[in-house]
């Protein structure tokens, strides 16, 4: 294995990057207007990485620096024996990786959670757009809204932290962002609110529902005071105390505030590709390396990603940017 004191997981800019998001799988069970089209082509098994191969990337990459693993999707829990990748990466845990994490519709939460959890998952993001059942299988294209709350109780009844993640959506869901902040603080959970990002076509105008969250961020301050606080886990997040709730409030702005500068991430697909950027198309391809090669033909590929990891993306919304920033959906590099 690669000794961590004759590497460096430092970019060209000088940026440490400590925290991986891997995607185990493309494809989701629902199909959410904001990050995919209705019918999409998902990609053959053949060229999808196998669950041993997504744990020796994650073997190479904790043996290198990194110390945060979130897995995604698609929906990660679609994909048969997550759970054995989980505890294989979850060896790693207290012996270099601090943290293990994944985010998920949660529309299968109800039967992975305990699982998630005894194999050293120990917090969650669960998407979840609305509260209204209706509303919620418009957003979704057909969700069923009781089975993300199943899942929720179970998460809760398993010991795993949960943080809701809401992207914040105009003439959609805008009127259901401070009551979705109420019941967060009921139910135990933090809320994580994101601007809409322009990720691959999804048959959808962004523009039309397009919500900066400076905006929100001011009307809940109306009700409850906002305090930003120095807290972290790892993303882009920046969080506030709410003012009379317990519930902690994160906010993701890719389009209204810039988060580049301290960028701490790189994200693999499941096929193997890493992207540097999730804004940018620019990427380095480990899987015919690491089949041809094995690890040690994996390791320059490394130091190559980590020198072409760009300045920050260019995320624009409205009548003079284009309908996606890159074609890819974010299902295929992971949320």
């Amino acid at each position: 294995m690669v000794d961590p004191a004759a590497t460096s997981m430092t970019d060209g800019l000088g940026r440490r990057i400590d925290y991986l998001r891997i995607s185990v799988t493309d494809r989701c069970d629902l199909r959410c207007r904001y990050c995919m089209a209705e019918r999409m082509q998902f990609l053959p098994k053949n060229q999808v990485l196998t669950l041993e191969e997504i744990a020796l990337l994650a073997d190479l990459f904790i043996a290198r620096g990194v110390r945060r693993i979130r897995l995604t999707g698609g929906e990660p829990l679609v994909r048969r024996d997550i759970i054995d990748l989980i505890r294989r990466i979850g060896r790693h845990l207290d012996a270099g990786l601090q943290e293990l994490t994944l985010t998920t519709n949660g529309t299968r939460l109800a039967d992975h959670a305990e699982p998630l959890h005894d194999a050293g998952v120990r917090r969650i993001n669960v998407s979840l757009d609305s509260l209204q059942a209706d509303r919620f299988a418009h957003i979704t294209r057909g969700g069923d809204l009781s089975a993300v709350r199943h899942g929720l109780d179970a998460a809760r009844a398993a010991g795993l932290a949960v943080k809701i993640n809401m992207v914040a959506l105009k003439d959609i869901n805008a009127d259901e962002i401070l009551p979705m902040l109420r019941w967060c603080d009921s139910q135990g959970f933090d809320l994580t609110l994101i601007e809409t990002m322009p990720l691959g076509e999804t048959g959808e105008d962004r523009t039309d529902h397009y919500l900066p969250l400076s905006h929100v961020a001011q009307e809940i301050d109306a009700h409850h005071a906002l305090t930003p606080i120095a807290a972290r886990t790892g993303g882009p997040a920046r969080y506030h105390d709410v003012e009379g709730l317990g519930v902690r409030l994160g906010l993701i702005t890719p389009l209204t505030r810039n988060f580049c500068a301290d960028c701490n991430r790189m994200r693999m697909t499941c096929e193997g590709k890493i992207y540097m950027c999730l804004g940018h198309d620019d990427h380095v391809d480990f899987k015919a390396a690491l089949r041809s090669g094995g690890l040690a033909a994996v390791e320059p590929l490394v130091d190559r990603a980590l020198r072409r990891k760009p300045a920050a993306h260019d995320f624009r919304i409205g009548a003079d940017a284009p309908t996606a920033a890159v074609q890819r959906h974010m299902s295929v590099t992971g949320g």
